[in-house]
C-alpha cells in the first residue's frame, strides 16, 4: 500500500533571511543576498562574490557539549530544523518516543578539516586537535549532531549528491514514507559558507566576476550571464505520512506527489539535456499529472552559460513555453548542497502567499531562454502545483513535484 506523503514543517536559514517571514519578504521584493567579500579577495579568489549568511550564536539554545561537534553545516541545519519542528508541532519529548528519521543533504566539511589539520601542523600533536573535530570533519556531521540533539530514533544518514543533495534527501524521504518504512523524516540540505569550501570551485573559473555590482551578478537565463555565485545556509523540510500527520493533528502545508531522478552517465561536470528530461518525465509520470497542471517551475539555473541553456531546452522539450519559470538563485546565488531543499521551501512560501518570485537580472533572453516563460518581476498567481529541478556534478539529476493539500 502506498502512503500519501505530506509536508508538515519547513525552516530556512539563508542569505535571504534567518526565518520564514524574512525570506518571504525578500522573495516577494526580489531582494538579492549577494555581497562582495573582501576575505575571499585577500585569500586569492578570482571572484569575491558570495551569498552572505550570518553566523548564529547557539549558546542560548545548546550546551557547550552539544555545540562541540558542530561546524557551519550542522549549525545552519540546526537553525533551520528548529523552525521546522516548531511549525510542525514537534518537540523532543515526542521525537524521543517515536520513530522519526533524518536524511540530510551535505557534501563538504572543508573548513573544519582545514582547521583540524592546521592545528596539528602547528602543535605537532594530534591530541591537541580537540575532541569535537572528528564530528565536525565527517560529511555526516549534520545527521550526527541533529539526531543526537533532537533524540531521533528512525533512519539516520547523510545524502551526498553535489548540488542535488538537498533535493535527493527529500526524494529519498518521500520514497521511504510512501513505502511505509517510516512515518516521519526530517529532510533538508546544508551548505557551508566559508572560503575553504569554495576555493577549488573558484579555481575552475565558473564564478561570476561582476564584482562591481554584486546584486546584479547572478543572472540565470540572461544572455549576459558570466557565471554562478556561491552561497549557503540550510533548509529543512519535514515529511510525514498522511496518516501520521492526521493522527497528531499536524498542520499540512502541501503534498509531495512526484520524485524523478536520473544520471547523465557522461561528462563529470557538463549538463545533459537527456538526463534532465528523463528526470522531469519520471517525476511527472509518478505524480500522474499532465504538463498543463504545473503552475510554476523553480529552475535549477545557476547563471552559467552552458547549464542554463541546457535546462531551458529541457523545460521547453517537456513543458513547452507557457508555464511560468524562475530561478531563485538570481537572488540567493547557488546554495549548492542545500539548494534542492531551500528551493522547495522558497516555492512553498510562494504557494502559501500566492505569488511567483522574480528571476531578477533577467534583461535579455538568449536563444534558449526566449522559448520559455521566464518571470522577471514578482507576479501575483495562485500556485496549486509546482516543480523544482536540481542538477549536480557527476551528472546527478533530481526533480520534485508538490501540490496544495486537498
Amino acid at each position: 500500500m502506498d502512503h500519501r506523503v505530506v509536508v508538515t514543517g519547513i525552516g530556512i536559514y539563508s542569505c535571504l533571511g534567518e526565518n520564514l517571514d524574512e525570506v518571504t519578504k525578500s522573495l516577494y521584493a526580489g531582494k538579492s543576498g549577494i555581497v562582495f567579500d573582501q576575505v575571499r579577495k585577500d585569500f586569492g579568489f578570482r571572484s569575491a562574490l558570495t551569498g552572505m549568511v550570518p553566523e548564529p550564536d547557539l549558546k542560548n539554545y545548546l550546551s557547550r557539549r552539544q555545540r562541540l561537534g558542530m561546524h557551519q553545516p550542522a549549525v545552519y541545519a540546526y537553525m533551520a530544523t528548529r523552525q521546522a519542528l516548531e511549525l510542525s508541532g514537534l518537540d523532543v519529548d515526542f521525537l524521543e518516543t517515536t520513530e522519526t528519521g533524518i536524511i540530510y543533504g551535505n557534501d563538504s566539511t572543508a573548513a573544519s578539516v582545514v582547521e583540524a589539520v592546521d592545528k596539528a601542523k602547528e602543535k605537532h600533536d594530534t591530541t591537541l586537535i580537540g575532541s569535537g573535530a572528528i564530528f565536525q570533519n565527517m560529511n555526516s556531521t549534520v545527521n550526527m549532531n541533529l539526531s543526537t540533539i533532537f533524540k531521533l530514533k528512525g533512519i539516520n544518514f547523510t545524502l551526498s549528491a553535489a548540488c542535488a543533495s538537498g533535493s535527493h534527501s527529500i526524494g529519498m524521504g518521500y520514497l521511504m514514507i510512501k513505502q511505509g518504512l517510516q512515518d516521519r523524516i526530517i529532510c533538508g540540505g546544508a551548505q557551508e559558507i566559508n572560503s575553504a569550501a569554495m576555493a577549488s570551485f573558484d579555481g575552475l573559473g565558473t564564478f561570476s566576476v561582476r564584482e562591481s555590482d554584486p546584486t546584479k551578478a547572478s543572472r540565470p537565463f540572461d544572455r549576459d550571464r558570466d557565471g554562478l555565485i556561491p552561497s549557503g545556509g540550510a533548509a529543512t523540510v519535514i515529511l510525514e505520512s498522511y496518516e501520521a500527520a492526521i493522527k497528531r493533528g499536524a498542520p499540512i502545508l502541501a503534498e509531495l506527489i512526484g520524485y524523478g531522478f536520473s544520471s547523465n552517465g557522461d561528462h563529470i561536470s557538463n549538463p545533459s539535456i537527456d538526463g534532465q528530461t528523463r528526470s522531469l518525465r519520471m517525476a511527472m509520470n509518478q505524480a500522474g499529472i499532465a504538463a498543463r497542471e504545473v503552475d510554476y517551475i523553480n529552475a535549477h539555473a545557476t547563471s552559467t552559460p552552458v547549464g542554463d541553456g541546457s535546462e531551458a531546452r529541457a523545460i521547453f522539450e517537456v513543458f513547452g513555453g507557457e508555464i511560468p519559470v524562475s530561478s531563485t538563485k538570481s537572488m540567493t546565488g547557488h546554495e549548492c548542497w542545500m539548494a534542492g531543499a531551500s528551493e522547495i521551501v522558497y516555492s512553498l512560501l510562494m504557494m502559501q502567499n500566492s505569488f511567483i518570485a522574480p528571476n531578477i537580472n533577467f534583461e535579455n533572453p538568449d536563444e534558449d531562454s526566449a522559448k520559455i516563460n521566464i518571470v522577471a518581476e514578482t507576479k501575483a498567481q495562485e500556485i496549486n502545483c509546482f516543480l523544482s529541478n536540481s542538477f549536480g556534478f557527476g551528472g546527478t539529476n533530481s526533480t520534485l513535484i508538490l501540490k496544495k493539500f486537498s
